[in-house]
C-alpha cells in the first residue's frame, strides 16, 4: 500500500475535570524526525508519546501538539526566605538601637518587606491524565493513518497512469529502433554515390553501418527501462515504506533516459526522450510524497 508522507490527524480526550486534545501534522522528509510540543509538566511523556507515533510513522517531518484545557497543572504555594527575613529584622532592630528610636518591630513592619516571600509552582497533574494523552494520541494516529493512506491511493493512481504512458512510450521507442540503422544505410548510400559517381563498394557501406549501429544501440537501455517499470510498479503493491526504492528507481531510470538520448541519433526517438523526461520528472515529484 503506498502511503503518503503528507496528513494531519486530531483528537481530544477528557474525564469530565480536564480535556487534552492531540493534533499530529506529517510533512515530506528523507528521514523521521520529531517535534513535540507539550506542557513542561508532562515532559516525561515524550518518550512515550513517539514511541506510539513510531508505530505508525516510518518516514517524514512530525509535528505534534499537546494542550490541556482545565484545571490548572500547577499549585502555587507561598514560601518564606527565613534567612533574609532574619537579616532584615536584625538590621531593623540594630537601626532602632544605634539611633535610639521609639517604638517597636511589627508584623507590618515584616509584611512590608515583599522579596521575602516566594511563590513555588507545585505540580498538579491529575492520576489520570498520562492515559487521557496516550488516548488523544492514538486517536490522532489512526486519523492520520486514514489520512496518509486515502492521500497514498490517490498518488498511486496518479503514479499508475504515467508509468503506463511511459512503458507505452519505450514500446515505441524500442519498434522504431532498428529503422534507425537501415535509414542512416540509405542516407549513406545517397551520400557515397554522389561522391563517388555511383562507384562504392557494398561492404564499405556495411562496415560504416555496423559502426553506426554499435555506436547507437539502444537495446540494452531499453531493456533495463522495462526492468525497471515492472520493478516500479510491483513496488507500489508492497505492504513497507517504499518511497526511498521508488526514489532509487526513478534515478536509475533518467540514468538510461540519458544514455538513450546521448546515443540515438534520430529525431522521432529524441522526441520520445523529451516526453519521457516530463513524464519522469513528475515521478520524481510524486515519489517525493511516498514515505
Amino acid at each position: 500500500m503506498v502511503t503518503s508522507m503528507t496528513g494531519y490527524g486530531r483528537e481530544e480526550a477528557g474525564n469530565g475535570q480536564v480535556k487534552v486534545f492531540a493534533e499530529i501534522k506529517t510533512v515530506n522528509h528523507r528521514f523521521c524526525e520529531y517535534t513535540i510540543r507539550m506542557p513542561r509538566q508532562l515532559l516525561a511523556l515524550e518518550e512515550k508519546v513517539k514511541k506510539k507515533a513510531n508505530q505508525y510513522i516510518r518516514r517524514g517531518r512530525v509535528e505534534i501538539f499537546l494542550t490541556v484545557e482545565g484545571e490548572s497543572l500547577v499549585s502555587k504555594k507561598v514560601k518564606i526566605d527565613y534567612d533574609l527575613a532574619d537579616q532584615y529584622v536584625g538590621l531593623m532592630a540594630e537601626v532602632k538601637d544605634k539611633y535610639k528610636l521609639e517604638g517597636s518591630i511589627t508584623l507590618q513592619d515584616v509584611l512590608q518587606l515583599e522579596s521575602i516571600f516566594m511563590t513555588e509552582e507545585v505540580p498538579a497533574v491529575p492520576n489520570d491524565l498520562e492515559a487521557l494523552f496516550l488516548q488523544a494520541v492514538s486517536g490522532a494516529l489512526e486519523n492520520l493513518k486514514t489520512m496518509r493512506a486515502h492521500e497514498g491511493q490517490e498518488l498511486a493512481l496518479d503514479m499508475i497512469n504515467q508509468l503506463n504512458r511511459f512503458g507505452e512510450i519505450v514500446a515505441t521507442v524500442k519498434k522504431h529502433a532498428p529503422s534507425v540503422v537501415e535509414k542512416y544505410k540509405a542516407r549513406l548510400e545517397i551520400k557515397l554515390a554522389e561522391l563517388t559517381d555511383g562507384l562504392i563498394e557494398e561492404s564499405r557501406i556495411v562496415t560504416e553501418a555496423a559502426i553506426f549501429a554499435d555506436k547507437c544501440d539502444i537495446n540494452e537501455e531499453l531493456t533495463r527501462l522495462e526492468s525497471h517499470i515492472r520493478q516500479f510498479s510491483g513496488t507500489l503493491n508492497e505492504n513497507e515504506p517504499i518511497g526511498r526504492k521508488l526514489d532509487f528507481l526513478v534515478q536509475e531510470m533518467n540514468r538510461e533516459i540519458n544514455t538513450i538520448g546521448s546515443k540515438a541519433n534520430d529525431s522521432a526517438i529524441t522526441k520520445d526522450v523529451v516526453e519521457m523526461k516530463s513524464l519522469l520528472e513528475k515521478l520524481k515529484e510524486q515519489v517525493q510524497n511516498i514515505e
